[in-house]
């Protein structure tokens, strides 16, 4: 996971190029919401072979489609978003410096991760 921190009135899309940097592996697929409809953002996924499913703004002149079995996998992402939330230190931004409220979001993913790993059924072998 990497996170970055942008001003509070900032497009998504604007945000974008901080998240995809090319020194992170190259994902097959990129679930994002309207905010990401962009005809650039669409242009650099197509570049590096990312199938972009991202819906379309109402305002798009350009007809795209999306495919609505992945876009529903979008959902594990917002509620992974929902659990960091739940930090409350994360909520409400209590750290005064964009350094400690990221490491805060890593912690906070981390032990998620941890969480998730120590609740998985374990199957016995054979």
């Amino acid at each position: 996971m990497r996170s970055e921190i942008t001003a509070g009135q900032t497009s998504d899309y604007l945000g974008f190029d901080l998240v995809m940097a090319d020194n992170l592996p190259t994902p097959s697929v990129l679930l994002a919401d309207r905010g990401y409809d962009a005809d650039k953002i669409r242009e650099s996924m197509d570049r590096r072979g990312v199938l972009p499913v991202i819906p379309m703004r109402k305002s798009r002149k350009k007809r795209v489609g999306v495919d609505r079995t992945l876009y529903h996998l979008r959902n594990l992402v917002e509620r992974c978003f929902n659990k960091l939330k739940n930090a409350r230190r994360v909520a409400t931004r209590y750290d005064k410096t964009a350094e400690s409220f990221l490491g805060f979001i890593d912690i906070t993913s981390i032990r998620l991760w941890l969480r998730h790993l120590s609740t998985r059924p374990s199957y016995p072998s054979n």
